[in-house]
């Protein structure tokens, strides 16, 4: 259970970060360094302008994201991927000693065709940078991997963009770009010489050499399950909302801001801060399991500061013009600026992380790369069109700040339309809000449940969340059966309807319930899903347990599985339980952050399933804390 930053010690990650950093800081250095020199030297090269030929190399790089992505996505998945990834890096040495030749000569046409290439080992890097991470890292490591690889990025993003800023302005500045360049690529290569073996996952694929009939079927592997691809629109629409951000930063720090190029370079830095932040984050908020809870919150921040941004910021030119930043920093506004931007980063961090981690865990291995590939395809169109909107709408004559609104009022609207699509993500929202506000929970033993195939759960039934609780302990979904008295309300009606929790009625109120029940339990065990039951059939009223009831040798019976023993402690007295009286009656009774844990056993074999022994087992588990 070590933290996130023990993987940067373990040779299964950390010449893979290295190798990905190293990239991300060459693409940014050479690209920015490529920006300036056309925004500042354009006359020295050709008669267009400066604007034009800035768009112009922006579409150059991202149009073999495109071209080439699907084909990339199939060779993820048909090789072994550090082999892959030392040939992509030595591809890079060659496409920089391009780029230090094309300074040499001042070539624009050599240095526009060395972005494009730089673009295309960018696309076939891609699908093998996160397809990889799932064959090295355990599933409960995801979330700190994943964190580590997306803070990474945004900090070798903005290193890199500072770097080849400060280089090409240097007195020979295309020299200094070309060493700089070559360096980072000559020590990527060597960072991959370190990968641990991936081996391929579909050796057999026959590659599709057509890049669109294969763009058109990678997209199609995107769609074959359903909470993956809407965790791909998730990711694109995240890429999207930064991409129009990112593209107003110029002309924010200028006009809106009043300050000069130092001022973009600071909001970028506040903005990948955040960004890096958040990320990090995710595996303490989440329980280290790939946690969609955080989902909902991450697009909650992005249009709650994004709406802040809009509010605060001045209108153009009432800070001046040309200041230094300083005199930027001097004014009040400037930090409620800066303080929006870290928290839409961390927002986003909060967002992205585990959509990644979801759709890594959740792809089958022997597709992994291609529907990776499908994501970059998707995150790239949704970018261009971002920067097209941009483009358009402040040519028709909105200003930056309605921009930042109307990006905030459409990030509501399109999570709004997500989570109405999968309310997996606002259930585990729920359930989330409920562990980290009302509760502090510690889980323990959470290993001992199988990752996949039928078992029972059997615990304590303490309070009215005792299953949200277990829920969020649990790495895998699990079905409920409930009291069907506890549909009825509203909350916990959309929890246990969302989860497919199992309603019940005794013998006396409703045998057709209690007996349909039983059959729709032996359907979920039959396929491979976990069961949750409270086999004490009631919430104790005293602290103490109730006898457990033999529904669950009737279950066990029917359809022989593990069943897994779990104790809760410390919920009772708690908001949710009935000491001293009826439930939810008195609040704050343990205050908030209140301590509680769950703890699980190991799996009971069927044959040695009985409703006494289970007792038994959950009391010595939940010993004297209740």
């Amino acid at each position: 259970m070590s933290s996130q930053f023990s993987l940067l010690r373990q040779r299964r990650f950390l010449p893979f970060f290295l190798t990905q950093f190293l990239g991300a800081f060459n693409d940014n250095l050479f690209k920015n360094a490529l920006v300036v020199l056309m925004t500042f030297h354009a006359a020295r090269y050709t008669d267009m302008s400066a604007g034009v030929l800035v768009n112009l190399a922006a579409g150059v790089f991202i149009l073999p994201f495109f071209l080439f992505s699907a084909t990339a996505g199939q060779f993820a998945d048909k090789y072994e991927k550090s082999r892959l990834m030392r040939y992509v890096k030595l591809a890079e040495i060659v496409i920089m000693a391009l780029a230090a030749t094309a300074f040499a000569v001042e070539s624009l046409a050599l240095l526009l065709t060395t972005l494009f290439l730089m673009g295309t080992q960018s696309a076939v890097f891609g699908p093998v940078k996160y397809a990889i991470l799932p064959q090295h890292l355990a599933e409960t490591e995801l979330i700190g991997g994943n964190a580590l690889v997306e803070s990474g990025t945004f900090i070798a993003i903005l290193v890199g963009t500072i770097a080849g800023g400060v280089m090409i302005k240097l007195p020979g500045g295309g020299q200094w770009v070309s060493v700089g360049v070559l360096v980072a690529a000559l020590a990527g290569y060597l960072a991959s010489r370190g990968i641990p073996l991936a081996p391929a996952v579909d050796a057999g694929l026959r590659i599709n050499w057509n890049p669109f009939t294969q763009t058109w079927r990678t997209i199609g592997f995107t769609r074959g399950n359903r909470t993956v691809f809407l965790s791909i629109l998730g990711i694109s629409w995240f890429w999207f909302y930064g991409a129009l951000f990112l593209s107003q930063f110029p002309g924010y720090a200028k006009d809106v801001l009043g300050g000069d190029e130092h001022a973009v370079t600071l909001l970028l830095a506040v903005f990948s801060v955040g960004i890096g932040i958040g990320s990090l984050l995710c595996e303490k908020l989440s329980g280290r399991h790939v946690e969609l809870g955080l989902v909902p919150f991450g697009s909650i921040g992005l249009s709650l500061f994004a709406l802040d941004l809009w509010w605060a910021s001045p209108a153009p030119g009432a800070m001046g013009q040309g200041l230094a930043i300083g005199a930027v920093l001097a004014q009040p506004t400037a930090w409620r600026v800066l303080f929006d931007l870290v928290m839409i980063g961390l927002f986003g961090g909060f967002f992205i992380v585990p959509l990644y981690a979801l759709i890594q865990s959740r792809s089958a291995p022997s597709h992994r790369s291609r529907i990776i590939a499908g994501n970059n395809i998707l995150n790239a169109l949704f970018m261009v069109v971002a920067a097209g909107l941009g483009a358009g709408l402040l040519a028709l004559g909105a200003s930056i700040a309605q921009l930042i609104l109307m990006t905030a009022v459409l990030n509501a609207f399109v999570a709004i339309y997500i989570y109405t699509l999968v309310p997996e993500f606002l259930l585990r929202f729920v359930v989330w809000l409920l562990v980290h506000t009302v509760y502090r929970l510690d889980v323990r033993g959470e290993e001992l449940i199988p990752e996949s195939g039928p078992a029972v759960i059997v615990a304590n039934h303490v309070s009215f969340v005792d299953a949200m609780v277990i829920m969020a302990g649990c790495r895998r979904p699990i079905r409920f059966v409930m009291d069907h008295h506890i549909f009825r309300w509203p909350i916990l009606s959309f929890v246990f309807r969302t989860s497919r929790a199992i309603p019940i009625a005794s013998a006396k109120e409703d045998p057709a319930m209690m007996e349909r029940a039983f059959d729709t339990v032996a359907e979920a065990l039959a396929a491979g899903e976990l069961v949750g039951i409270f086999p004490e059939g009631r919430i104790t009223d005293t602290g103490e347990l109730y006898p457990f009831r033999p529904g669950i040798t009737r279950i066990i019976e029917r359809t022989p599985v593990p069943v897994v023993p779990m104790a809760l402690r410390g919920l009772w007295g708690s908001f949710f339980s009935r000491k001293d009286g009826p439930a939810m009656s008195k609040p704050f009774r343990r205050g908030v952050f209140s301590p509680v844990e769950l703890v699980a056993s190991a799996p009971v074999p069927p044959a040695a399933v009985t409703p006494e022994g289970l007792q038994a087992t959950v009391s010595a588990l939940r010993g004297e804390r209740r």
